[in-house]
């Protein structure tokens, strides 16, 4: 088991979390739009490594808050914070989501959240909590996040191609719409695997900025696009 992932200026330990870190979080923690002013929240946080990520590009300028449910993914987190340059900067909280309230609202929010609608159940309950959407129904998601953004903000997240009608249709039931949409694919041969995409709820609507992103090169390399997104924190760039 994998102890840890070193970023170019921080250092991320997640062996004590279900999800490690993987390419979704560090495509999502690159793509999403940093806000200008406000702060961020951080839906099922995890190792951390998203909020590390916006606190590196904000640099610490910007209030973070991450919430987690599982109590050792948090306590991770929140080590990781503290051994990062910007400790102040995030604050990490154990806690549901969707019993989760605060007056003021977020400029961005970001979450890498359970995909699997119906599929086979992980061994892992831990594992189980982080990947299936019986912990947090994309309904209940969209819902919160609702009241936790503000009017002009901006919630960004990252799915697997399979997952994506079934959020579109619950997005857009929920009167969201998207702003972004990135379609990425591992190789030029290979179907569209995952989308990165941000939302905005209600207000006015747009044509959505669509966009492609390929990781790697027909040589087997990483491709320029991908290397140049992730050049600030990938330590092999």
């Amino acid at each position: 088991m994998s102890a840890g992932f070193q970023c170019k200026q921080f250092t991320i330990a997640h062996q004590h979390c279900a999800m490690k870190v993987g390419t979704d979080a560090l495509l999502l923690g690159a793509w999403a739009r940093l806000p200008a002013k406000g702060a961020m929240l951080d839906i099922g946080a995890g190792s951390g490594i998203l909020s590390l990520m916006l606190a590196q590009r904000s640099q610490g300028k910007q209030a973070i808050t991450a919430i987690e449910l599982d109590a050792a993914a948090a306590a991770q987190a929140a080590d990781n914070v503290q051994h990062s340059p910007w400790p102040s900067a995030i604050t990490v909280i154990k806690g549901n989501i969707l019993t989760y309230q605060r007056a003021q609202r977020y400029a961005l929010i970001v979450s890498n959240p359970p995909f699997f609608q119906a599929a086979l159940p992980s061994i892992d309950p831990l594992r189980q909590q982080a990947r299936h959407t019986d912990s947090l129904p994309f309904s209940a998601l969209l819902q919160q996040a609702e009241t936790l953004l503000s009017p002009e903000g901006e919630f960004c997240l990252v799915l697997p191609a399979v997952s994506q009608p079934a959020f579109d249709a619950a997005a857009t039931e929920g009167g969201w719409h998207c702003l972004r949409r990135c379609a990425v694919q591992s190789k030029a041969n290979k179907p569209v695997s995952r989308y990165l995409q941000s939302w905005r709820f209600a207000g006015e609507r747009q044509a959505v900025e669509l966009s492609s992103l390929l990781i790697h090169a027909e040589n087997g390399t990483y491709s320029a696009e991908y290397r140049a997104l992730l050049r600030d924190f990938y330590l092999k760039f």
